[in-house]
């Protein structure tokens, strides 16, 4: 899937993150993933929430599975470890770096690395593993 391709199944299937993400770059087994600031993802003293840095990790680990087997709403997450590593700086946008680690036909394997725009260590990093539904004509 493209770039334009995942941005839309967002819309459509995920109407509740609709304008949070924006996906910056796809290629083979990789995926940049951006979260749009805005109010609603800051805790008290204007820094990024934990939550939203999972929803980060979370939805890019989706997209780049859906990058390489297509639009499938039904892949699901299994399993997410996340270190939270620095504060991210008050009120700019995050930056996932995925990489797709193992792609199997049940399940698939991703390292997220989530910078905070402008800093050049990452402010957290996770690791996610999603479940991918049986091919319809299995």
């Amino acid at each position: 899937m493209t770039a334009a391709d995942m941005s839309a199944f967002l819309d459509q299937e995920f109407e509740q993150v609709k304008g949070d993400f924006t996906i910056e770059h796809v290629a083979a087994n990789q995926v940049t993933v951006r979260l749009n600031i805005q109010e609603k993802h800051l805790r008290p003293g204007g820094t990024v929430s934990g939550p939203s840095m999972f929803a980060l990790a979370d939805v890019s680990a989706y997209l780049v599975t859906l990058a390489m087997i297509g639009p499938e709403a039904l892949a699901v997450t299994t399993n997410c470890s996340i270190d939270f590593m620095r504060k991210p700086a008050a009120g700019v946008d995050l930056i996932a770096h995925v990489r797709l680690l193992k792609l199997g036909r049940q399940l698939s394997v991703s390292d997220v690395l989530i910078y905070s725009e402008g800093m050049p260590a990452p402010v957290a990093r996770a690791s996610l593993t999603y479940a991918i539904p049986p091919a319809k004509n299995a």
